[in-house]
């Protein structure tokens, strides 16, 4: 890793997921596709993508019963024990409508109503990926959304990993079809013979699955373009050099183009994780991809003071910030900018990927600057209630209507004054 005495401002060298125009057109076309032949163009680009022919979409029950004996026992229950521990987080996040009143009479309030339907794109490839779908699904269900659909791309054996069909089975998704890309993206926003359309898509998926994500934006919502992985390791002298470059290592073999940074003070601590990072990269069984990540977005920042790191922390706004300190907590309040924030040497990232309770959903690309990781408040959507009593109304109706007028909204006055001819009646 590159180690670089800072004394100033830093930027990170990030990957936005823009795609090329040749992509984007394709882009275009899958979706046009899909929307104007549905089951036919999600037959024709599964065989052309996913190498297999498939005459349904819809996951069975057999499949499911399948995936309970592929998945170790023991595997299940970690599975419905980190499945509860983010249910009871994501619980303390539910929203609830309210009402307010005024002496004059008016009632003003805020309802509260969760989305009808939401599709979620589970990656497919070589990785499973049940975490995505515990994630995504858990809040949606406590937002109180009643038709989750799942898609995701088949395997060669036209199925979908067992572990994600496990997910999803103990948190009682009915919907899951074997589709992914473009095509699945076109199909969760216009819908096919078999998928009904849904209101917004979450999940992560390749430069395609972005893009289309992007195209049918305003058709449906979305919940986020994501990039690759960050990590920042925010240390001083008192941290492990051995866990630090463990953690680094944890977001490089992601992606090639995951970013892992340490921000320190401390040139001693800074050498020692350089030096470990090479050694532990050489049992890696991706080494090639967290090398590559290393390599072009590794990066350790030495400053002159903890002060000084803390700035740079908040200049790089990361996915996942580890605090490494002597006091963590003592950190926590000048941090402005993280998706989250991990306290202590015992508060490894993939604590969060799985198993605490938190969400993993979290904003990258320097976005944590004006964005939050996943809500429960995503699945939900609010609607403002008024209600106006006649003594409110008699006495701001002329401000009311002079506003109006201000803006050079004659008619709207006049909705304003028609009222007023009523002479209290």
């Amino acid at each position: 890793m590159k180690i670089e005495r800072v004394q100033g401002t830093v930027s990170l060298r990030r990957t936005i997921e823009s795609g090329t125009e040749e992509q984007r057109q394709a882009v275009k076309r899958i979706i046009d596709d899909v929307r104007n032949n549905g089951d036919g163009a999600l037959k024709k680009y599964t065989e052309m993508f996913d190498g297999i022919s498939l005459d349904a979409f819809a996951v069975t029950q057999e499949e499911i019963e399948e995936a309970y004996w592929l998945v170790d026992e023991n595997m299940v229950h970690i599975i419905r024990e980190a499945a509860q521990n983010i249910r009871e987080y994501h619980e303390r996040q539910r929203e609830t409508s309210w009402f307010m009143t005024r002496d004059d009479g008016t009632i003003l309030g805020q309802k509260v109503t969760p989305l009808d339907a939401v599709g979620l794109y589970v990656p497919g490839g070589t990785a499973a990926y049940p975490s995505s779908v515990l994630m995504n699904v858990i809040p949606a269900q406590v937002a109180g959304v009643k038709r989750i659909v799942i898609v995701s791309p088949p395997n060669e054996r036209g199925t979908l990993p067992a572990a994600v069909l496990v997910a999803a089975c103990e948190l009682g998704v009915q919907e899951i079809y074997k589709v992914g890309g473009a095509q699945a993206i076109a199909a969760l926003a216009y819908g096919t013979e078999t998928i009904e359309p849904v209101d917004k898509i979450f999940g992560p998926g390749n430069i395609y699955v972005a893009l289309a994500k992007r195209e049918v934006f305003g058709q449906v919502d979305i919940d986020m373009i994501a990039g690759p992985s960050e990590i920042v390791v925010l240390a001083d002298e008192t941290a492990k050099p051995n866990e630090i470059a463990a953690d680094l290592l944890s977001q490089a073999e992601h992606d090639e183009r995951a970013v892992s940074i340490l921000v320190t003070p401390s040139l001693q601590l800074a050498l020692k994780v350089e030096e470990e990072v090479e050694k532990q990269l050489a049992t890696l069984p991706r080494k090639e991809i967290a090398q590559k990540a290393i390599n072009e977005y590794g990066a350790i920042y030495v400053t002159d003071t903890m002060k000084q790191a803390i700035d740079v922390v908040n200049e790089l706004a990361p996915e996942h910030l580890e605090i490494m300190t002597a006091e963590p907590f003592e950190m926590l309040s000048a941090i402005r900018h993280a998706g989250a924030v991990f306290l202590g040497s015992y508060s490894s990232e993939p604590v969060g990927d799985y198993f605490a309770g938190t969400n993993h959903v979290l904003p990258t690309n320097g976005t944590a600057r004006f964005s939050s990781g996943l809500t429960v408040e995503a699945f939900m959507k609010k609607s403002s209630i008024i209600f106006y009593s006649e003594q409110a109304w008699q006495q701001h109706a002329a401000k009311i209507a002079a506003f109006a007028r201000l803006e050079g909204l004659e008619a709207h006055a006049r909705a304003v004054e028609e009222r007023l001819k009523r002479g209290g009646k």
